[in-house]
């Protein structure tokens, strides 16, 4: 865990996003979700099976902290297994479990695919010489914790990890659902906090001496610690009784070691996207 975004006003378009996908008529709920939270899927709706497929146009950095933006279409969709109040899955790039440990508590826990960064990833030429960094499939836990009635309000950690050199990633959130849905369509804003260790951090944001000697670019490592604060909107609305529109938008603010890496051209990055799924 995306559209309309400018990276000279993301706030804007956010907005602009949100207000477009409101406007479009509500129909009728359906069976409850695991958990009524938009970032939460579950596509069973009171099925043991649910699948969903369609496509997803983004807009965002060309890779963390480029200053060059690219639009991207790719698939989308979701197999699922819910039996009672545990939920088997593959989505995107994680397959994994998730369920209800009790009623406010919800624990998720599985594998993902973590791509690397790429020289072409620049077109511009910015990360020309520099060596190839592996991608990864990792493990990944995560626990939320509602607060009050229907999850109205909820705090999250989640941790994921790799290989040697791929390292560690904790992530701290809260957020706030809208609405009264629940069925897991709705409006949901969330902030959160990230943290890495070194290897982490380099993977993406260091320069070692073999990159030094074959780019433009100066030698950099960092340390382990906070990376980045940022804020998620996630919107979900039924379009007809089988296709259904997911709006993200999201900006993140890197720390201020992240900022002086030579990798990082900007010291942000934005995603916006929309996808629409037809679920059987």
């Amino acid at each position: 865990m995306t559209i309309c975004r400018s990276s000279s006003a993301p706030a804007t378009c956010a907005i602009a996003l949100a207000l477009a996908t409101l406007a479009t008529p509500v129909l009728a709920q359906n069976p409850p979700a695991l958990v009524p939270l938009p970032s939460v899927f579950d596509f069973t709706r009171g099925d043991k099976v649910g699948v969903a497929l369609g496509v997803g146009l983004e807009y965002e950095n060309a890779y963390d902290g480029a200053d060059e933006t690219e639009f991207e279409a790719e698939p989308a969709g979701a197999v699922q297994y819910r039996t009672g109040d545990h939920l088997f899955f593959w989505e995107g790039m994680e397959l994994g479990w998730r369920g209800l440990l009790a009623d406010n508590w919800l624990a998720s826990a599985g594998i993902r695919n973590e791509g690397g960064l790429e020289p072409d990833d620049s077109a511009d030429g910015n990360l020309a010489g520099i060596a190839e960094r592996d991608s990864h499939v990792v493990g990944f836990l995560e626990v939320r914790r509602g607060l009050g009635d229907n999850w109205r309000n909820w705090v999250a950690a989640r941790l994921m990890g790799g290989p040697s050199d791929f390292g560690t990633l904790g992530v701290l959130a809260a957020g706030h659902r809208f609405g009264d849905q629940v069925d897991g369509t709705g409006t949901e804003i969330y902030a959160f906090m990230t943290f890495g260790d070194s290897q982490f951090l380099d993977k993406d944001f260091g320069v070692t001496a073999a990159d030094a000697r074959t780019s433009r670019l100066p030698r950099y490592e960092l340390d382990g610690g906070y990376r980045s604060t940022g804020v998620q909107l996630v919107h979900r609305r039924d379009l007809t009784d089988n296709i259904q529109a997911i709006a993200q938008a999201g900006l993140e603010r890197y720390s201020s070691d992240i900022a002086d890496s030579p990798i990082a051209r900007e010291d942000y990055e934005f995603e916006l996207s929309l996808a629409l799924v037809w679920a059987f």
